[in-house]
């Protein structure tokens, strides 16, 4: 019988003293220094981040970033709250009975409906996206989709009260805002195409057996979580553009009547202000003619970055470009065309 001796030196094979810890086990050889780094590199970034975070240019683009999520965050809770409601508790025989068989004449009917809804651009998305899981067609719900957040009472009063020198804005801003919606979804009638639009895949309608409460919270979680991240990634590029911008640009494009409307166009696209406050950002820009400032607060309802954001999360990128432009384009018209009559 074999008896094992215990070594007592160096082992042959990696020349560790007997009883020492194997390598790889326990601490690595310059733990002090990595402990060290540790310590001081999160703190140096933490610093430095703070030093930068206090820049004019950074404190003013996070504050207009979070301006503008938490402007519209209550709104995209209402819509997806409301999304979840109509599918989980709104029968599809309730739409075919209160919408016109024929289109082209639901179009006019959703149009109108958005004027009893008091709700903003961010609310409108998931609630056309609904209405469409629930067989409306969607010519009538890109329309209720682009009036509900530009003629409801609560923007509408908004208006009376930003510009209560001109109440005739008023009514051209509802003008505007209608024709533009009906025409927007005639359009749609005559050149849309289903390829097109590819709705985000989400639970519509109810199944029997299962509790309807339940339905909601998944609707309303799925739109809101959906939605919410898209959201946030256009509020951050409004940011980018106010702090960019210099406020010699404004003052450039003021002087052409032309010009200043296509400016504020452009400026409404950009700066996504909540259509319960735009009127009195166009009210603020008095170097601006009366035209120019309604096309501001007839195309910003409707086309804006963060609505952008929201439609191609919810429709596809495909619809979001080519409906944004064409709604653009159609806004300007409409808005030049109303203002030359009333304003």
């Amino acid at each position: 019988m074999t008896t094992v001796q215990r070594a007592e030196g160096p082992t042959a094979a990696t020349g560790t003293p007997a009883g020492a810890a194997p390598a790889g086990r326990g601490w690595p050889r310059h733990w002090p220094l990595l402990l060290a780094g540790a310590a001081a590199v999160p703190g140096t970034a933490l610093f430095a981040f703070g030093r930068w975070g206090d820049e004019p240019a950074v404190h003013a683009w996070r504050t207009v970033c979070l301006a503008v999520t938490l402007q519209a965050l209550p709104f995209l809770l209402l819509g997806t709250a409301l999304s979840g409601a109509i599918s989980a508790f709104v029968p599809a025989r309730v739409f075919s009975r209160v919408l016109p068989r024929r289109p082209a004449l639901a179009v006019p009917v959703a149009t109108a409906a958005g004027v009893v809804l008091p709700g903003c651009e961010c609310a409108s998305v998931p609630v056309a996206s609904s209405l469409i899981g629930r067989g409306v067609t969607p010519a009538a719900a890109f329309s209720f989709l682009l009036s509900a957040p530009a003629v409801n009472p609560v923007v509408l009063t908004a208006t009376a009260i930003a510009f209560p020198a001109s109440p005739v804005m008023v009514l051209a801003r509802l003008l505007a805002s209608l024709a533009t919606a009906v025409v927007m979804g005639w359009l749609w009638l005559w050149l849309g195409r289903e390829e097109w639009l590819r709705p985000a895949v989400r639970h519509t309608g109810h199944t029997p057996g299962r509790s309807r409460w339940t339905e909601f919270r998944r609707g309303f979680q799925h739109d809101f979580l959906h939605a919410g991240g898209f959201l946030v990634v256009g509020a951050m590029a409004a940011a980018t553009f106010n702090v960019t911008v210099p406020r010699s640009v404004l003052d450039t494009f003021s002087g052409s009547p032309w010009l200043s409307v296509l400016f504020l166009a452009a400026l409404a696209v950009l700066l996504a202000v909540c259509s319960e406050a735009d009127a009195f950002v166009a009210a603020s820009l008095t170097g601006f003619s009366l035209p120019a400032r309604l096309t501001f607060m007839v195309v910003g309802p409707m086309v804006d970055l963060k609505l952008i954001a929201l439609q191609t999360g919810t429709f596809g990128r495909a619809f979001a470009v080519r409906f944004s432009a064409a709604t653009t384009v159609v806004a300007i018209v409409c808005s030049v065309l109303i203002a030359g009559v009333l304003l």
